[in-house]
Protein backbone atom coordinates (compact mmCIF):
# COMPACT_ATOMS: atom_id res chain seq x y z
CA UNK A 1 0.00 0.00 0.00
CA UNK A 2 1.42 3.26 -0.87
CA UNK A 3 2.51 5.94 1.66
CA UNK A 4 0.28 8.56 1.35
CA UNK A 5 1.49 11.73 0.30
CA UNK A 6 1.89 14.84 3.05
CA UNK A 7 -0.32 17.73 2.73
CA UNK A 8 2.13 20.99 3.24
CA UNK A 9 1.47 24.27 3.88
CA UNK A 10 2.93 27.58 3.04
CA UNK A 11 5.14 28.52 5.65
CA UNK A 12 3.94 31.76 7.82
CA UNK A 13 6.58 34.68 7.37
CA UNK A 14 7.54 36.96 10.52
CA UNK A 15 9.31 40.15 11.24
CA UNK A 16 11.16 40.59 14.18
CA UNK A 17 11.23 43.81 16.22
CA UNK A 18 14.04 43.62 18.05
CA UNK A 19 16.76 41.64 19.30
CA UNK A 20 17.65 41.60 22.64
CA UNK A 21 17.05 38.79 25.05
CA UNK A 22 13.94 37.90 24.04
CA UNK A 23 14.39 38.44 20.29
CA UNK A 24 17.16 36.32 20.65
CA UNK A 25 14.83 33.76 22.47
CA UNK A 26 12.30 33.68 19.62
CA UNK A 27 14.92 32.70 17.21
CA UNK A 28 16.60 30.05 19.36
CA UNK A 29 13.17 28.01 20.31
CA UNK A 30 11.73 28.59 17.08
CA UNK A 31 15.10 26.88 15.15
CA UNK A 32 15.60 24.38 18.38
CA UNK A 33 11.76 23.66 18.44
CA UNK A 34 11.06 23.64 14.30
CA UNK A 35 10.12 20.33 13.95
CA UNK A 36 7.60 20.44 16.59
CA UNK A 37 6.19 23.27 15.85
CA UNK A 38 5.27 22.31 12.16
CA UNK A 39 4.18 19.29 13.45
CA UNK A 40 1.41 21.02 16.01
CA UNK A 41 1.04 24.10 13.57
CA UNK A 42 0.94 22.01 10.17
CA UNK A 43 3.30 24.98 8.97
CA UNK A 44 6.65 26.15 9.46
CA UNK A 45 7.30 29.60 11.17
CA UNK A 46 9.93 31.36 9.34
CA UNK A 47 11.68 34.43 10.54
CA UNK A 48 11.96 36.29 7.38
CA UNK A 49 13.09 39.99 8.34
CA UNK A 50 14.68 41.10 11.62
CA UNK A 51 14.92 45.05 12.71
CA UNK A 52 17.64 45.96 14.65
CA UNK A 53 18.90 49.74 15.94
CA UNK A 54 22.36 48.72 15.25
CA UNK A 55 23.57 45.48 12.85
CA UNK A 56 26.78 45.68 14.31
CA UNK A 57 25.82 44.64 17.24
CA UNK A 58 23.38 41.96 16.09
CA UNK A 59 24.84 38.78 17.01
CA UNK A 60 25.47 39.66 21.10
CA UNK A 61 22.67 37.40 21.99
CA UNK A 62 22.63 34.70 19.31
CA UNK A 63 24.12 34.24 15.96
CA UNK A 64 21.76 34.83 12.89
CA UNK A 65 21.66 35.09 9.27
CA UNK A 66 22.50 38.70 8.81
CA UNK A 67 20.71 38.75 5.57
CA UNK A 68 17.87 39.01 7.66
CA UNK A 69 18.63 42.43 9.26
CA UNK A 70 17.29 45.39 8.74
CA UNK A 71 16.73 49.12 10.29
CA UNK A 72 13.76 50.06 8.21
CA UNK A 73 10.68 49.12 10.74
CA UNK A 74 8.27 50.44 8.12
CA UNK A 75 9.84 48.25 5.40
CA UNK A 76 9.59 45.25 6.96
CA UNK A 77 5.96 45.54 8.05
CA UNK A 78 5.43 46.33 4.42
CA UNK A 79 6.80 43.40 2.97
CA UNK A 80 3.95 40.95 1.23
CA UNK A 81 5.54 37.88 2.74
CA UNK A 82 5.12 38.68 6.15
CA UNK A 83 2.26 37.63 7.82
CA UNK A 84 2.72 37.95 11.49
CA UNK A 85 4.80 41.13 12.92
CA UNK A 86 6.55 40.35 16.85
CA UNK A 87 7.23 43.44 18.08
CA UNK A 88 9.82 43.31 21.07
CA UNK A 89 11.52 46.83 20.92
CA UNK A 90 9.87 48.44 24.08
CA UNK A 91 8.59 51.71 24.96
CA UNK A 92 5.47 53.13 23.95
CA UNK A 93 6.37 55.52 20.90
CA UNK A 94 7.78 53.64 18.22
CA UNK A 95 6.27 50.51 19.60
CA UNK A 96 2.96 52.40 19.25
CA UNK A 97 3.50 53.79 15.70
CA UNK A 98 4.64 49.78 14.51
CA UNK A 99 1.79 47.87 16.12
CA UNK A 100 -0.75 50.51 14.48
CA UNK A 101 1.35 50.30 11.19
CA UNK A 102 1.38 46.91 10.91
CA UNK A 103 -2.36 46.18 11.68
CA UNK A 104 -3.20 48.72 9.32
CA UNK A 105 -1.30 46.71 6.97
CA UNK A 106 -3.55 43.55 7.58
CA UNK A 107 -1.05 42.17 9.80
CA UNK A 108 -0.98 39.78 12.48
CA UNK A 109 0.84 41.10 16.11
CA UNK A 110 2.52 40.02 18.70
CA UNK A 111 3.86 42.14 20.92
CA UNK A 112 5.43 41.73 24.86
CA UNK A 113 4.92 45.60 25.53
CA UNK A 114 2.42 45.50 28.81
CA UNK A 115 3.36 49.22 28.69
CA UNK A 116 1.71 50.20 25.54
CA UNK A 117 -1.51 47.66 25.90
CA UNK A 118 -2.05 49.31 29.32
CA UNK A 119 -1.56 52.71 28.60
CA UNK A 120 -3.07 52.67 24.58
CA UNK A 121 -5.20 49.91 25.08
CA UNK A 122 -8.61 51.06 23.58
CA UNK A 123 -6.46 52.62 20.11
CA UNK A 124 -4.73 49.25 19.43
CA UNK A 125 -7.37 46.92 19.96
CA UNK A 126 -9.72 49.26 17.96
CA UNK A 127 -7.01 49.05 15.29
CA UNK A 128 -6.85 45.34 15.46
CA UNK A 129 -10.98 45.23 15.15
CA UNK A 130 -11.04 47.22 12.33
CA UNK A 131 -8.08 45.48 10.13
CA UNK A 132 -9.36 42.34 10.97
CA UNK A 133 -6.20 41.31 12.99
CA UNK A 134 -5.06 39.41 15.16
CA UNK A 135 -3.49 41.27 18.51
CA UNK A 136 -1.74 38.93 20.93
CA UNK A 137 0.15 39.42 23.70
CA UNK A 138 0.64 36.28 26.26
CA UNK A 139 4.56 37.81 27.16
CA UNK A 140 3.18 41.18 28.50
CA UNK A 141 2.21 39.67 31.70
CA UNK A 142 3.87 36.93 33.73
CA UNK A 143 6.51 36.13 30.69
CA UNK A 144 6.35 32.45 30.47
CA UNK A 145 3.11 31.68 32.75
CA UNK A 146 0.26 31.28 30.68
CA UNK A 147 -2.17 33.15 32.25
CA UNK A 148 -3.70 35.80 29.48
CA UNK A 149 -4.34 32.73 27.84
CA UNK A 150 -5.84 30.94 30.93
CA UNK A 151 -8.34 34.08 31.32
CA UNK A 152 -9.25 34.22 27.60
CA UNK A 153 -9.71 31.12 26.99
CA UNK A 154 -9.50 28.80 29.75
CA UNK A 155 -11.82 30.80 31.76
CA UNK A 156 -13.90 31.70 29.07
CA UNK A 157 -17.64 30.33 29.91
CA UNK A 158 -15.96 31.62 34.10
CA UNK A 159 -16.49 35.17 35.50
CA UNK A 160 -13.51 36.55 36.90
CA UNK A 161 -14.38 38.20 40.68
CA UNK A 162 -11.19 38.87 42.13
CA UNK A 163 -6.95 38.53 41.42
CA UNK A 164 -4.03 39.13 43.28
CA UNK A 165 -0.82 38.73 41.18
CA UNK A 166 3.24 38.77 42.10
CA UNK A 167 3.62 40.31 38.89
CA UNK A 168 7.20 41.69 39.28
CA UNK A 169 10.01 39.14 40.31
CA UNK A 170 12.20 42.18 41.11
CA UNK A 171 10.39 42.88 43.78
CA UNK A 172 9.69 39.18 44.78
CA UNK A 173 12.81 38.52 44.81
CA UNK A 174 13.50 41.53 46.96
CA UNK A 175 11.27 41.02 49.60
CA UNK A 176 11.92 36.89 49.59
CA UNK A 177 15.70 37.46 50.24
CA UNK A 178 14.98 40.26 52.67
CA UNK A 179 12.66 37.57 54.65
CA UNK A 180 15.26 34.90 54.41
CA UNK A 181 18.38 37.14 55.57
CA UNK A 182 16.73 40.22 57.16
CA UNK A 183 19.51 42.10 55.23
CA UNK A 184 18.46 46.13 54.63
CA UNK A 185 16.84 46.65 51.42
CA UNK A 186 19.89 48.45 50.01
CA UNK A 187 21.34 45.77 50.05
CA UNK A 188 19.67 43.16 48.32
CA UNK A 189 19.04 45.84 45.47
CA UNK A 190 22.15 45.64 44.65
CA UNK A 191 22.43 42.25 44.45
CA UNK A 192 19.45 41.94 42.49
CA UNK A 193 21.52 44.20 40.21
CA UNK A 194 24.60 42.52 40.00
CA UNK A 195 22.20 39.27 39.37
CA UNK A 196 20.61 41.09 36.16
CA UNK A 197 17.18 40.92 38.62
CA UNK A 198 16.58 44.93 38.65
CA UNK A 199 18.01 47.62 36.40
CA UNK A 200 20.60 50.03 36.58
CA UNK A 201 17.40 52.33 37.54
CA UNK A 202 14.73 49.99 39.02
CA UNK A 203 12.57 52.51 39.86
CA UNK A 204 9.84 50.92 37.73
CA UNK A 205 10.17 47.77 39.06
CA UNK A 206 10.49 48.65 42.90
CA UNK A 207 7.94 51.74 42.38
CA UNK A 208 4.80 49.58 41.16
CA UNK A 209 5.41 51.10 37.83
CA UNK A 210 5.62 47.94 35.81
CA UNK A 211 3.46 46.00 37.87
CA UNK A 212 0.16 48.59 37.85
CA UNK A 213 1.16 48.29 33.70
CA UNK A 214 0.27 44.90 34.21
CA UNK A 215 -2.27 45.05 36.06
CA UNK A 216 -3.97 47.17 33.74
CA UNK A 217 -3.70 44.78 31.27
CA UNK A 218 -5.18 42.01 33.45
CA UNK A 219 -8.36 43.75 34.73
CA UNK A 220 -9.26 44.91 31.35
CA UNK A 221 -9.29 41.51 30.16
CA UNK A 222 -10.78 39.69 32.97
CA UNK A 223 -13.74 42.78 33.26
CA UNK A 224 -14.28 43.81 29.98
CA UNK A 225 -13.35 47.34 30.93
CA UNK A 226 -10.46 50.18 30.33
CA UNK A 227 -8.44 51.05 33.07
CA UNK A 228 -6.63 53.84 33.28
CA UNK A 229 -3.00 52.62 34.62
CA UNK A 230 -2.48 56.61 35.51
CA UNK A 231 -5.42 55.94 38.02
CA UNK A 232 -4.15 52.53 39.66
CA UNK A 233 -3.13 53.41 43.35
CA UNK A 234 0.79 52.35 43.36
CA UNK A 235 2.99 51.75 46.45
CA UNK A 236 6.68 50.16 46.16
CA UNK A 237 8.43 48.44 48.45
CA UNK A 238 10.96 50.43 49.26
CA UNK A 239 9.91 51.15 52.69
CA UNK A 240 9.39 47.65 53.87
CA UNK A 241 12.22 47.01 56.80
CA UNK A 242 13.35 44.07 57.97
CA UNK A 243 11.59 45.19 61.74
CA UNK A 244 8.18 44.80 59.68
CA UNK A 245 8.91 41.59 58.48
CA UNK A 246 9.49 40.24 61.70
CA UNK A 247 6.37 41.30 63.23
CA UNK A 248 4.85 39.96 59.68
CA UNK A 249 6.07 36.90 60.69
CA UNK A 250 4.97 36.93 64.56
CA UNK A 251 1.23 37.23 63.00
CA UNK A 252 1.52 34.72 60.65
CA UNK A 253 2.31 36.47 57.28
CA UNK A 254 4.88 37.16 55.31
CA UNK A 255 4.90 40.17 53.28
CA UNK A 256 4.79 40.44 49.07
CA UNK A 257 4.59 42.89 46.53
CA UNK A 258 0.83 42.48 45.26
CA UNK A 259 -1.43 43.69 42.42
CA UNK A 260 -4.88 43.10 43.40
CA UNK A 261 -7.66 43.78 41.14
CA UNK A 262 -11.76 43.58 42.44
CA UNK A 263 -14.95 43.78 40.00
CA UNK A 264 -17.62 45.84 42.19
CA UNK A 265 -20.14 45.25 39.39
CA UNK A 266 -20.42 49.26 38.71
CA UNK A 267 -17.03 49.80 39.28
CA UNK A 268 -13.12 48.59 39.22
CA UNK A 269 -11.09 48.22 42.28
CA UNK A 270 -7.34 47.95 41.05
CA UNK A 271 -4.05 48.57 43.41
CA UNK A 272 -0.73 48.04 43.50
CA UNK A 273 1.35 47.47 46.55
CA UNK A 274 3.30 45.40 49.32
CA UNK A 275 1.11 43.40 51.44
CA UNK A 276 0.58 41.03 54.71
CA UNK A 277 -0.23 37.62 53.15
CA UNK A 278 -1.31 34.88 55.40
CA UNK A 279 1.56 32.19 55.47
CA UNK A 280 -1.12 29.82 54.90
CA UNK A 281 -1.42 31.16 51.32
CA UNK A 282 -0.35 29.42 48.14
CA UNK A 283 0.91 33.12 47.47
CA UNK A 284 2.67 33.56 50.68
CA UNK A 285 5.24 30.22 48.86
CA UNK A 286 6.34 32.53 45.78
CA UNK A 287 9.83 33.40 46.22
CA UNK A 288 12.40 34.91 44.35
CA UNK A 289 11.94 35.85 40.47
CA UNK A 290 9.27 33.88 40.23
CA UNK A 291 5.56 35.16 39.59
CA UNK A 292 1.81 33.98 40.34
CA UNK A 293 -1.92 35.18 39.93
CA UNK A 294 -4.12 34.07 42.17
CA UNK A 295 -7.69 34.15 40.36
CA UNK A 296 -10.91 33.93 41.92
CA UNK A 297 -13.92 33.09 39.81
CA UNK A 298 -17.73 32.87 40.38
CA UNK A 299 -17.24 28.83 38.91
CA UNK A 300 -14.16 27.40 39.77
CA UNK A 301 -13.45 29.05 42.67
CA UNK A 302 -9.88 29.79 43.56
CA UNK A 303 -7.09 28.62 40.97
CA UNK A 304 -3.19 29.87 40.39
CA UNK A 305 -1.09 30.27 37.63
CA UNK A 306 2.56 30.06 38.89
CA UNK A 307 6.10 30.02 37.11
CA UNK A 308 8.82 32.22 35.08
CA UNK A 309 8.07 35.92 34.94
CA UNK A 310 10.85 36.87 32.82
CA UNK A 311 14.36 35.35 31.26
CA UNK A 312 15.00 34.46 27.33
CA UNK A 313 13.36 31.66 26.64
CA UNK A 314 10.28 31.89 28.99
CA UNK A 315 9.31 34.80 27.70
CA UNK A 316 9.84 34.17 23.84
CA UNK A 317 8.15 30.44 24.50
CA UNK A 318 5.20 33.27 25.13
CA UNK A 319 5.74 34.87 21.94
CA UNK A 320 6.49 31.83 20.46
CA UNK A 321 2.83 30.40 21.57
CA UNK A 322 0.76 33.25 20.33
CA UNK A 323 2.56 32.96 16.99
CA UNK A 324 0.89 29.32 16.44
CA UNK A 325 -2.14 30.36 17.42
CA UNK A 326 -2.38 33.35 14.97
CA UNK A 327 -0.99 30.76 12.21
CA UNK A 328 -4.11 28.33 13.44
CA UNK A 329 -6.39 31.47 13.67
CA UNK A 330 -5.05 32.01 9.88
CA UNK A 331 -5.85 28.95 8.58
CA UNK A 332 -8.97 28.22 9.77
CA UNK A 333 -9.95 31.77 8.03
CA UNK A 334 -8.84 30.45 4.93
CA UNK A 335 -10.96 27.80 5.45
CA UNK A 336 -13.78 29.90 5.74
CA UNK A 337 -14.24 29.85 9.52
CA UNK A 338 -15.70 33.68 10.96
CA UNK A 339 -13.61 36.07 13.04
CA UNK A 340 -14.59 35.85 16.52
CA UNK A 341 -16.86 38.80 17.64
CA UNK A 342 -14.50 41.86 19.48
CA UNK A 343 -15.44 42.00 23.20
CA UNK A 344 -17.12 45.37 23.65
CA UNK A 345 -15.29 47.09 26.50
CA UNK A 346 -17.63 48.10 28.88
CA UNK A 347 -16.34 51.93 30.83
CA UNK A 348 -16.62 51.43 34.17
CA UNK A 349 -15.60 53.85 37.19
CA UNK A 350 -12.43 53.10 39.36
CA UNK A 351 -13.03 52.85 42.89
CA UNK A 352 -11.33 55.69 44.91
CA UNK A 353 -8.80 54.64 46.99
CA UNK A 354 -10.47 56.31 50.13
CA UNK A 355 -13.30 54.15 49.78
CA UNK A 356 -11.46 50.87 49.42
CA UNK A 357 -12.07 48.42 52.67
CA UNK A 358 -9.36 46.08 53.84
CA UNK A 359 -7.37 45.33 56.73
CA UNK A 360 -4.13 47.13 58.20
CA UNK A 361 -0.61 46.56 59.80
CA UNK A 362 -0.03 49.60 61.25
CA UNK A 363 3.34 50.34 63.38
CA UNK A 364 4.43 53.55 65.76
CA UNK A 365 7.18 54.43 66.90
CA UNK A 366 6.36 56.48 70.63
CA UNK A 367 7.62 57.47 73.52
CA UNK A 368 7.85 55.18 76.40
CA UNK A 369 5.64 56.64 78.74
CA UNK A 370 2.33 55.93 80.44
CA UNK A 371 -1.12 56.45 78.40
CA UNK A 372 0.41 56.85 74.60
CA UNK A 373 -1.21 53.03 73.85
CA UNK A 374 -4.29 54.34 75.15
CA UNK A 375 -3.71 57.59 72.94
CA UNK A 376 -3.13 55.69 70.01
CA UNK A 377 -6.47 53.44 70.53
CA UNK A 378 -8.25 56.90 70.78
CA UNK A 379 -7.68 58.56 68.03
CA UNK A 380 -7.90 55.20 65.69
CA UNK A 381 -11.40 54.57 67.32
CA UNK A 382 -12.68 57.92 67.04
CA UNK A 383 -12.17 57.35 63.04
CA UNK A 384 -14.06 53.85 63.01
CA UNK A 385 -11.07 52.01 63.22
CA UNK A 386 -11.31 48.59 65.35
CA UNK A 387 -8.04 46.67 66.26
CA UNK A 388 -8.24 43.15 65.98
CA UNK A 389 -4.51 42.69 67.68
CA UNK A 390 -1.54 44.99 69.76
CA UNK A 391 1.85 44.47 70.23
CA UNK A 392 3.73 46.76 72.55
CA UNK A 393 7.87 46.27 72.54
CA UNK A 394 10.71 48.23 74.02
CA UNK A 395 13.45 49.07 72.37
CA UNK A 396 12.34 48.41 68.96
CA UNK A 397 12.73 50.58 66.03
CA UNK A 398 15.12 51.82 63.04
CA UNK A 399 15.28 55.15 64.82
CA UNK A 400 18.06 55.80 67.22
CA UNK A 401 15.21 58.32 69.40
CA UNK A 402 12.51 54.96 69.74
CA UNK A 403 11.75 53.94 72.68
CA UNK A 404 8.50 51.61 71.94
CA UNK A 405 6.96 50.14 68.86
CA UNK A 406 3.61 49.33 68.49
CA UNK A 407 2.35 47.19 66.25
CA UNK A 408 -1.82 47.47 65.68
CA UNK A 409 -3.68 44.81 63.06
CA UNK A 410 -7.00 46.27 62.45
CA UNK A 411 -10.51 44.68 61.03
CA UNK A 412 -11.25 45.86 57.79
CA UNK A 413 -11.69 49.20 57.28
CA UNK A 414 -12.02 52.16 54.76
CA UNK A 415 -8.94 53.28 54.04
CA UNK A 416 -9.86 56.93 53.98
CA UNK A 417 -10.72 56.76 57.94
CA UNK A 418 -7.65 54.72 58.47
CA UNK A 419 -5.36 57.79 56.78
CA UNK A 420 -7.07 60.24 59.02
CA UNK A 421 -6.53 58.71 61.90
CA UNK A 422 -2.65 58.30 61.13
CA UNK A 423 -2.59 62.05 59.86
CA UNK A 424 -3.95 62.71 63.44
CA UNK A 425 -1.77 60.03 65.14
CA UNK A 426 1.52 61.21 63.43
CA UNK A 427 0.84 65.05 65.05
CA UNK A 428 0.45 63.54 68.77
CA UNK A 429 3.52 64.36 70.56
CA UNK A 430 4.47 60.97 72.02
CA UNK A 431 5.24 60.26 68.37
CA UNK A 432 8.62 59.56 67.63
CA UNK A 433 8.60 58.44 63.64
CA UNK A 434 5.98 58.66 60.79
CA UNK A 435 3.57 55.45 61.13
CA UNK A 436 3.85 53.12 59.02
CA UNK A 437 1.21 51.26 57.18
CA UNK A 438 0.83 48.20 54.84
CA UNK A 439 -2.42 46.66 53.54
CA UNK A 440 -3.11 43.17 54.98
CA UNK A 441 -4.24 40.23 52.05
CA UNK A 442 -6.18 37.63 52.52
CA UNK A 443 -7.99 34.35 50.28
CA UNK A 444 -11.28 35.27 51.25
CA UNK A 445 -11.86 38.85 52.83
CA UNK A 446 -11.14 42.51 50.90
Amino acid sequence: MPTPERRTTKPIGVALLGLGNVGGGVVKLLRDNAAAIEARLGAQIEVRAIVVRDPDKADRVIEIDRALLTTDLDAAIARPDIGIVCELIGGTTDAKHVVLAALAAGKHVVTANKALLAEHWAEVFGAAERAGADLYYEAAVCGGVPIIRALREGLASDRVEALHGIVNGTSNYILSTMAASRRPFTDILREAQALGYAEADPRLDIGGGDAAHKLAVLANLCFGTTVDVAAIATDGIDAIEPIDLDYAERFGYVIKPLAIARDHGGAIEARVHPALVPASWLLARVAGAKNAVYVNSYALGPSMYYGAGAGMLPTAMAVVSDMIEIGRNMFARAAGAPRPPARVATPRAMVPLAEIRTRYYLRFGVADQPGVLGQLMTVLGAHGVSIAQVVQDTGRGAEPEEKVTVVVLTHTAREGDVRAALAEIEHLAVVRAPPRVIRIASEGSP
